[in-house]
């Protein structure tokens, strides 16, 4: 039933659209097209920071720097009872929504959902946001230059959405 709800959302919304413009003798076609001119100018200006964040992801990723940070890290993440297979989740959801998400669907397949790792997984993903992905996209686009606060606090709030993620997973299911 939910489904079948779910799949009607869209159509419902472009039909009240289409109704309220038709009430209003608004030219519904040409409101489209302008819209979808503002919004090309809007990629070609997102486009070159867009651009510069993935080159810039896969530099670090190409460069092998996780695997030396990896390697230093496990011994103090099994000191703090952190699982280590979560751990490139950790480092790369502030970075890339698609590549946390790539591991976490890696994680899920290897040690099942309702595992330790997979639960942790899962919560740190719901908890924390792609917040460089977000820096650079629209402030970016709409030529935001200081970012200094706004990252430095977008950092501390997906720091402390995996440390809540760590102790709440770790207090309802170990």
């Amino acid at each position: 039933m939910i489904n079948f709800i779910s799949s009607l959302i869209i159509p419902i919304m472009v039909l009240v659209i289409i109704i309220y413009g038709l009430i209003k003798k608004i030219d519904i076609y040409d409101e489209f097209i302008n819209g979808a001119k503002e919004s090309f100018d809007i990629v070609l200006t997102m486009f070159p920071c867009l651009l510069a964040m993935i080159f810039g992801i896969n530099i670090f990723l190409k460069s092998n720097i996780l695997l030396y940070l990896f390697n230093i890290l496990e011994p103090l993440l099994n000191l703090i009872n952190i699982p280590f297979p979560v751990f490139p989740m950790m480092l790369m959801r502030p970075i890339s929504g698609s590549s946390s998400l790539a591991i976490l669907n890696n994680l899920l397949k290897t040690y099942g959902p309702d595992s330790l790792i997979g639960r942790l997984a899962s919560v740190i993903q719901g908890s924390t946001d792609t917040t460089l992905y977000v820096i650079t996209l629209y402030f970016g686009s709409i030529g935001i230059k200081k970012i200094r606060y706004a990252l430095k606090v977008g950092l501390l709030a997906d720091l402390i959405g995996i440390i809540a993620a760590i102790i709440t997973v770790n207090l309802f299911f170990t």
